[in-house]
């Protein structure tokens, strides 16, 4: 077998640089043994706008002028809804916060991103005095759908590999790499938490955060927008609503924990009265980078094995955005940002 490209990783990060390689013409097959998951337990939101400071997101107007026609044409390929729009709506804890809303909404790179016009609360079901703020253009990608969906597509082609990966019987000569009889151009792994045993990048650093959600379903509560104030309370149909996240730096196993979910209970009937039943909890592990920016880039002095990971807790926006840069990088000779280059840290 032949191919332009193999891809370790489908998640969001794999995902996206598929549709970069199915947008040029190139050839590719994905290696995926599902041991990582924290793609198909995000919330999945695209916000553009950091809420706890009010301050915009590193490059939010790229990133979604890239994601969301991403996602709509996945959505045609596979048949199915995956981008639901709906609004974040910020709640106030104070007079002053609302002051804060108003002279974030006037800096100029938030003032498309916030609505000037205050929601009063009309849902007796949540305690919101003082009332809310909007931020525009955003929504939710159901991930989960997104990623087994797209797994369930590449089978019908042929594409995914369901096992790991060997990094020992890669191997690297004059005409290009070979994998178990598989030959390839090039190698992206984008394999989230699992760099951590590559031996190509395995020392960058990488920082894992567990993140645990709750997804509850609640009839009377009735709301039609993304609550965000301790947690995210994320409508995703039928009285569901998705509460989350936590954030954990110890551990680094995908189990459920009782201490999450106290948590994330509490923090939610702070906000909330009205009953309620769990009816799911997941958790993941978050790729996350300390200086929130994700590793792109290039091993060694070669040309054929690169990585594509770090994406953090907002994937669904910046995975396209750094898929096309990777492979502008490599088809196009192309710079990369320093901001994402992996070279940032050998200096």
């Amino acid at each position: 077998m032949t191919s332009d490209y193999m891809i370790v990783g489908c998640g969001i990060a794999g995902i996206a640089f598929c549709e970069q390689l199915i947008a040029n013409n190139r050839s590719f097959i994905v290696f995926d043994d599902c041991s990582q998951q924290s793609s198909t337990v995000a919330g999945g939101l695209y916000n553009p706008v950091i809420l706890k400071r009010f301050s915009s997101v590193w490059k939010s107007e790229e990133q979604l002028q890239l994601a969301l026609p991403m996602y709509e044409r996945i959505e045609e390929r596979l048949g199915g809804k995956l981008d639901f729009k709906v609004p974040v709506y910020r709640m106030f804890a104070s007079v002053e916060e609302q002051n804060d809303w108003y002279a974030a909404s006037d800096k100029p790179r938030l003032s498309k991103l916030l609505s000037t016009k205050m929601h009063d609360n009309t849902n007796k079901h949540i305690d919101a005095h003082f009332g809310f703020g909007e931020v525009l253009d955003t929504g939710r990608i159901d991930t989960k759908a997104l990623v087994e969906n797209y797994k369930a597509l590449l089978r019908k082609t042929n594409q995914l590999k369901e096992e790991s990966f060997e990094y020992g019987a890669l191997e690297d000569g004059e005409k290009g790499l070979t994998y178990k009889g598989i030959k390839a151009k090039h190698i992206v792994f984008a394999e989230g938490f699992g760099m951590r045993k590559n031996p190509f990048f395995k020392d960058l650093p990488l920082n894992e955060v567990k993140g645990e959600l709750l997804t509850i379903h609640a009839p009377s509560l009735k709301m039609d927008f993304v609550l965000k104030s301790s947690v995210f309370v994320i409508p995703i149909g039928n009285d569901l609503y998705r509460i989350g996240a936590t954030y954990d730096w110890d551990d680094k196993t995908n189990a459920i924990t009782e201490w999450a979910k106290e948590e994330l209970v509490k923090k939610f009937k702070t906000i909330v009265n009205c009953d309620f039943t769990i009816v799911e909890q997941v958790a993941g592990i978050r790729p996350t980078v300390m200086d929130r920016r994700p590793l792109v880039g290039r091993y060694g002095d070669g040309d054929n094995v690169y990585i594509l990971n770090g994406l953090g807790t907002r994937g669904v926006m910046i995975g396209p955005y750094v898929a096309k840069e990777l492979y502008d990088y490599i088809e196009n000779n192309q710079g990369l940002n320093e901001e994402i280059d992996i070279k940032r840290f050998e200096r």
